[in-house]
């Protein structure tokens, strides 16, 4: 009956869950961190680890790291994500810690997975609970701890950094998901072609799970096969990521390359992340709505017709849908890409909102205001005002901002395409 409970329980995760090594034996790759001798291993196995950072990509092993340590540690394991978790949560675990290091005398160890999704502030109220040894902190990022940890937390922990999987320890844990009969498909006698495998791991770049889940695709894709081959494992990748791509970060990471692509210039980057959304069964207009927002943003008055043609865009993906949109936005993506570039103009805008809301705000002078009734011309409403159009090239000197700040520029035109023309007219006025 046992066996029979183990079999389900390993049966309902995915199989990347079900692989996770269970104790450092199992464990591939991170020789330096957790091998035999190692520091960081050696304060697990003897249950006397302090707080530590684990800083590496995805897939390297901290959240397996944080696993064994509940395993093989006496204290209380905590264990949440700053993705869904918030300052309650974290008010709640350690008002039970605290209660439990003075009624039971007994350390909570609290695993904090994608620690850097907390800002500074809410890092910070981690410090008084490991000072007193409250919790034990094991935080996870896959961001650099420099630039997004608390200077103050990481002087009260160990940063362990976590390099990406070798391509060998990609293809042992390929072998090992395979051949294991208790938690792997060992009793499905599977094997994989050479090319397979070493695509695989090419594809994997270093992360454990892509290389599992693919593998749970293609088998699943195809139950009656014992021999994956390369075919089989492209086509498995392909679905994984159509499916997977609303449910995770994909969504985000892809649209950032896609703008960043635009940004620097780059059509046939830009034309690829496309159809990578597109293929995805990403929302057409999400993508239109993106290239509006860029073409004034990262293009502004460099080549005016950008904003033109990105609304045109979104109107005819409204209209027409895809399949056939896709190449109104094929036809905008790769303009805005070669367009030149300026961000002047928001700039600009974000200048004068901070201006304003620090207090910039000031009386508009006098010879500005509306003098549309008798008794503001009576106030001198408009009064010494300069009517442009009465001067030669529709041009005459005079002040437009309040006298604080009559000389502020807010404006900087750019020198690609038609902004520099802009710039030459404005320096010689």
């Amino acid at each position: 009956m046992a066996n029979l409970f183990e079999q389900n329980r390993y049966s309902e995760r995915p199989l990347s869950d079900q692989m996770r090594p269970r104790n450092f034996d199992e464990f591939y790759g991170q020789i330096e961190i957790v091998g035999k001798g190692m520091p960081l291993r050696k304060m697990i196995e003897k249950d006397k680890l302090s707080s530590v950072i684990l800083w590496g990509p995805p897939g390297t092993g901290k959240t397996t790291i944080a696993r064994i340590v509940a395993d093989k540690t006496d204290s209380f394991f905590e264990e949440f994500s700053a993705v869904t978790s918030g300052v309650n949560d974290l008010r709640r675990v350690v008002k039970e810690a605290k209660e439990r290091k003075d009624f039971k005398n007994k350390k909570t160890i609290l695993f904090v997975d994608e620690i850097h999704r907390f800002n500074k502030s809410q890092q910070d109220g981690f410090l008084p609970h490991i000072e007193n040894g409250t919790i034990v902190l094991i935080g996870a990022t896959t961001e650099n701890p420099g630039f997004e940890i608390n200077s103050a937390l990481m002087s009260r922990a160990t940063l362990f950094e976590l390099k990406k999987l070798t391509s060998e320890d990609t293809k042992e844990i390929i072998l090992a998901t395979l051949s294991d009969k208790e938690r792997g498909l060992g009793k499905q006698k599977v094997t994989i072609e050479k090319d397979a495998i070493e695509y695989l791991a090419d594809f994997a770049n270093g992360d454990a799970r892509r290389a599992i889940a693919a593998i749970e695709i293609a088998t699943s894709l195809n139950p009656k096969t014992k021999t994956l081959t390369k075919k089989i494992i492209i086509e498995a990748l392909a679905k994984r990521f159509i499916g997977g791509y609303k449910k995770s970060d994909e969504h985000y990471n892809v649209i950032s390359a896609f703008i960043k692509s635009l940004r620097g210039s780059n059509p046939d980057a830009a034309i690829y992340w496309m159809a990578r959304m597109i293929e995805a069964g990403e929302d057409p207009k999400f993508i239109a709505r993106r290239m509006v927002i860029f073409a004034s943003e990262d293009i502004g008055n460099a080549a005016p017709m950008a904003l033109v043609l990105a609304v045109s865009t979104f109107q005819a993906v409204e209209r027409i849908g895809l399949p056939e949109c896709r190449i109104n936005l094929a036809q905008c993506a790769t303009y805005l890409a070669s367009a030149p570039k300026s961000n002047a103009s928001y700039l600009a805008i974000d200048k004068a909102l901070e201006d304003i809301r620090h207090g910039d705000i000031y009386d508009t002078p006098l010879h500005l205001k509306n003098a549309t009734t008798k008794l503001a011309k009576e106030l001198g409403h408009g009064k010494d005002y300069k009517y442009p159009h009465n001067y030669p090239e529709n041009f005459v000197e005079q002040d437009y901002l309040p006298e604080s700040i009559k000389d502020k520029k807010y404006y900087n035109p750019g020198c690609s395409g038609a902004e520099k023309e802009i710039r030459k007219r404005l320096e010689k006025r």
